[in-house]
């Protein structure tokens, strides 16, 4: 199969009257599959025609990298509490209580008090230590797809990357993680902008099945701790030495978080970077001749097709944002894809360059809620895609690939590939 040379994404709608029509007359709540297969145009469309945009519901979507970069530095005035946002959209039930208890969706005192936790158990030391069973997992299976001649690049190697980490990281026995990563899509599927009814119903489902294992692994974990430097569970159970501890609720919930964020997000961009390089062949020549790029290459796919494209937060009092005035209560959200391929931040945005440099993206938000996990997720990009890369530089499609079909995370359900 031949790939031509880009570019896969277009920058511009094809009239500058369409555009304005698409800037104008933009909702999330109601895209459509082609906005799924190829949002760019769109958000580019938003930011020259209508960078703070007034959606139907009332709220706003901003596209620019200085408004969004605004937004997410002041925490106070811009707050992550969804309480507001969430109980009409759940109901009062276990997947409200997890989205409005999770690290991710809470301002201070809570964030600030799971966020010290975790941070402690995730230092520099303990990622590093976590760099030779990363490599080994990899090579494992790189091995298996290297028998069966191809793979899906998705379910036998992206998803199962993080999965292996993060249940390495809990000290979740092996035989027992099967049902996370089925329990962390239905979770964050419920986080779309307008999702369906069954959606919901599967999260809820979904939530209340991993409270019931996890109760019993913290009851377990409780009578025989673990090395709290390195076990985050065992960490999140003490607490912080002389500190508040998490009550039961808190501790559940955000070792769902834990799952939830470092699976979803770096199995997209796993399979993102991947996709990427097929579409643009000659910088998959690049880093094949010089793999010491992989740093500045993974930044790239960050950037380039950030696996979380939107974020959230609520005016606490009035303001104004990009010249528009917004009184208290206004829901914001932040196109953070929309800002990583913003021309006034990023020379030609819409080209893959994996030596980017002043690759200053907001992937991973910025402010008080920039990922805590980021250096861990770095890693293993690096180290899956560099590794996957290096075993097969020829790799290419043998079916067509699909896309998740959401907005919020941009990702692959499958990802045929063939490597013989």
């Amino acid at each position: 199969m031949t790939m031509r040379q880009p570019n896969p994404a277009p920058a511009h709608l094809a009239t500058t009257g369409q555009a304005v029509d698409v800037a104008r007359g933009f909702s999330l709540k109601a895209v459509d599959l082609n906005f799924i297969a190829n949002p760019y145009p769109t958000y580019n469309a938003l930011r020259e025609h209508n960078p703070v945009a007034h959606l139907p519901d009332g709220s706003y979507f901003l596209s620019s990298y200085a408004d969004c970069l605004a937004v997410y530095k002041d925490a106070k005035l811009f707050s992550s509490d969804k309480k507001a946002e969430f109980l009409p959209k759940f109901g009062d039930g276990l997947l409200y209580q997890h989205h409005t208890t999770s690290l991710i969706f809470n301002d201070p005192p809570l964030h600030t008090r799971v966020r010290k936790i975790i941070a402690g158990a995730l230092s520099a030391r303990a990622v590093a230590e976590m760099e030779a069973p990363m490599v080994a997992l990899t090579d494992r299976l790189l091995d298996g797809i290297a028998a069966e001649g191809g793979t899906d690049l998705i379910a036998d190697f992206a998803a199962a990357v993080p999965i292996e980490v993060i249940g390495n990281l809990l000290a979740i026995p092996q035989a027992e993680r099967s049902p996370l990563r089925g329990w962390s899509l239905a979770i964050l599927g419920a986080l779309e902008p307008a999702p369906e009814p069954d959606v919901l119903v599967d999260g809820e489902r979904a939530v209340r099945e991993f409270l019931v294992y996890l109760r019993d692994l913290v009851a377990d974990r409780r009578k025989h701790p673990g090395d709290p430097s390195r076990d985050v569970l065992t960490r999140l159970i003490q607490g912080e030495q002389g500190g508040e501890q998490l009550t039961e609720v808190e501790l559940l919930h955000n070792v769902i978080f834990i799952l939830n964020a470092g699976h979803e997000t770096t199995t997209n961009l796993i399979g993102n970077g991947l996709y990427a390089l097929l579409e643009w062949p000659s910088e998959k020549a690049r880093l094949v001749a010089d793999p010491s790029l992989i740093n500045s290459a993974v930044e790239e796919f960050l950037r380039f097709e950030s696996p979380v494209q939107i974020g959230n937060r609520l005016a606490t009092t009035d303001t104004v944002v990009g010249g528009v005035a917004m009184p208290a209560g206004t829901f914001i959200t932040i196109g953070i894809a929309a800002a990583n391929r913003d021309p006034a931040e990023f020379h030609d945005p819409d080209r893959l360059d994996i030596g980017r440099s002043h690759n200053r993206h907001v992937a991973f938000a910025s402010g008080v809620h920039f990922c805590v996990g980021l250096n861990i997720a770095r890693m293993e990009g690096r180290i899956a895609i560099g590794r996957f890369l290096a075993r097969f530089p020829n790799y290419r499609l043998s079916a067509p690939a699909m896309r998740g079909g959401r907005a919020r995370f941009r990702g692959f359900l499958t990802f045929p590939v063939s490597v013989a």
